[in-house]
């Protein structure tokens, strides 16, 4: 598959190389040759082309992050790779290489036109994340499962494919096949489907496309529903609360709990532990439910104050653009005035009064600004003060109701306690009736065996409830502690900002009036 010269050397894709690609593909004329010596950069080619340069290894491409078309057709490249960065590439063109699998091509969300015209590649997967593609150039490889083109219907923009040469278009029903899963195309081959043959196609394979259909169908409905669980689980994590609306937390006790699940099977321990269950599930759930509101509280709260920063940031600037237009307003009169003006000394006591308006200027905008940054300031530690409020009963409350729950599991365990030393006595009088499994029996030993027991299970239990409240704790005190500190941060950059905005501004005027010559006004 390799059409390039046995005797030449495999070369490699270094910045030599593509310096050279682009100074040989950019502009010829005076521009050309001025971007020359300056030096072209990587992240302004849109387009490269590197092809019949006996290349085998794709690389060093990162740098051109703006890249929207590149042709790297007759080289021996065995593997995609190093096209990660490229994420605005449109147009790839890897035909007549040496490649084996379509791979290396996730990032690429942008891409419309793929070409992997003769290589060796003999099944079409991995292109998953290409959902914008309209043209795919397949010819001359070794494809040979017709199944192949059903992976191709996920493709809703895919109008042009090319499959020739392949061993799937030898095959008595390859194109009827083709039309038929493939309904939107338009060309195949490099040649127009008509509406009769779409037709044709569609009446041939019917049953099985209906049937395809449903369970395309199927599997739509079970995809949404699954992105909307998760959708509804990220709900529940930005409350801290997942997995706390059922039985999940008590079913984790109990995974791990050897011991446990081995006594569960202690007769009366069964009522026992449905009971036990039905209680702490009703406390999960009311730290579930309270999570939900408490996080609508504290939505409403950021939202609030959100509003009133953007509110109070609205009025200052709309009173800083009138203080400016009210200036320039008088700035341009007084331009005008100066340049009708012919005696030197009021030249200069004008120009004077010009500069002191704009000192005032400054004054008047910095004084706007610091009476924003107080403004803001109360705010801000306003809105501080009332959200760690918030999470503070946020958390007492939970940790309440875990409490609730170690109550439970407590309770639960000197029962289990009672029913196990009650059982052991009656095992070594010989009065039980049951019969226990060998692996519970075999706990019954002695006194301390099943006491021991019972107490590993207790100790999983609870190390399972304190690790849950810890977590939440954990985690709702770090988001309030990141979402006060980036608000006073982004305060500290906004006041950085507009005071830039104001010198520079003023700055400008100043110079403005500094640059005035004289002999230019007189003249």
């Amino acid at each position: 598959m390799n059409r390039l010269c046995d005797s030449m050397e495999p070369k490699v894709m270094d910045d030599d190389m593509l310096k050279l690609a682009v100074g040989e593909q950019g502009p010829q004329e005076e521009a050309g040759q001025l971007a020359k010596q300056e030096g072209i950069l990587f992240k302004d080619v849109l387009s490269l082309q590197l092809d019949f340069r006996n290349i085998l290894r794709i690389d060093n491409l990162w740098q051109f992050e703006n890249l929207r078309k590149l042709q790297l057709d007759n080289n021996i490249i065995e593997k995609i790779e190093g096209l990660e960065n490229l994420t605005h590439l449109v147009w790839l063109d890897l035909s007549f290489n040496n490649i084996e699998t379509i791979e290396g091509l996730d990032t690429l969300v942008n891409l419309e036109d793929l070409s992997l015209f003769n290589n060796r590649i003999s099944k079409i997967d991995s292109l998953d994340a290409l959902v914008k593609l309209q043209v795919l150039s397949l010819g001359n490889n070794q494809i040979d499962n017709m199944m192949n083109i059903v992976y191709l219907r996920r493709f809703k923009c895919l109008r042009t494919l090319s499959l020739s040469g392949n061993p799937i278009s030898e095959a008595e029903d390859y194109k009827m096949f083709i039309c038929a899963y493939l309904p939107d195309l338009v060309y195949l081959d490099f040649r127009r489907i008509d509406d009769h043959t779409k037709e044709l196609a569609e009446a041939k394979h019917q049953y099985s496309i209906d049937e395809l259909k449903h369970r395309e169908n199927l599997m739509q409905v079970r995809l949404q529903d699954e992105r909307a669980q998760q959708e509804e689980l990220e709900k529940h994590k930005t409350a801290f609360v997942e997995h706390l609306n059922g039985s999940f937390l008590f079913d984790s006790m109990y995974a791990e709990d050897s011991e446990g699940n081995k006594l569960s099977y202690l007769p009366g321990v069964s009522e026992l532990l449905e009971a036990y269950k039905d209680k702490f599930v009703i406390i999960c759930v009311n730290i579930f439910e309270y999570g939900l509101k408490q996080q609508e509280k504290r939505k409403i709260e950021l939202d609030t104050f959100s509003e009133c920063v953007h509110e109070a940031i609205q009025e200052n600037q709309e009173q800083g653009k009138c203080k400016i237009a009210q200036f320039e307003e008088k700035h341009l009169s007084s331009l005008s005035a100066i340049q009708e003006e012919s005696e030197l000394p009021n030249i200069e006591k004008m120009i004077l009064e010009c500069s002191a308006d704009v000192s005032e200027l400054f004054n008047k905008l910095m004084m706007l600004e610091m009476q924003l940054v107080e403004q803001l300031e109360e705010t801000i530690n306003m809105f501080e003060r009332n959200i760690v409020d918030m999470v503070g009963l946020f958390i007492e409350n939970v940790q309440s109701l875990m409490a609730q729950c170690r109550d439970l599991e407590n309770h639960h365990h000197e029962k289990l306690l009672e029913i196990s030393i009650s059982t052991l006595e009656k095992i070594v009088k010989g009065d039980l009736d049951e019969d226990l499994p060998d692996d519970l029996r075999a706990l019954f030993v002695d006194k301390d065996t099943i006491v021991n027991a019972v107490g590993a299970s207790h100790d999983i239990h609870l190390l399972k409830i304190d690790n849950r409240e810890d977590e939440l704790v954990t985690r709702i005190n770090s988001w309030c502690t990141r979402l006060v500190d980036k608000i006073h941060k982004d305060e500290i950059m906004r006041n950085r900002k507009r005071v830039k905005e104001i010198n520079q501004y003023i700055d400008h005027m100043q110079s403005e009036l500094d640059n005035l010559e004289y002999s230019d006004i007189l003249d």
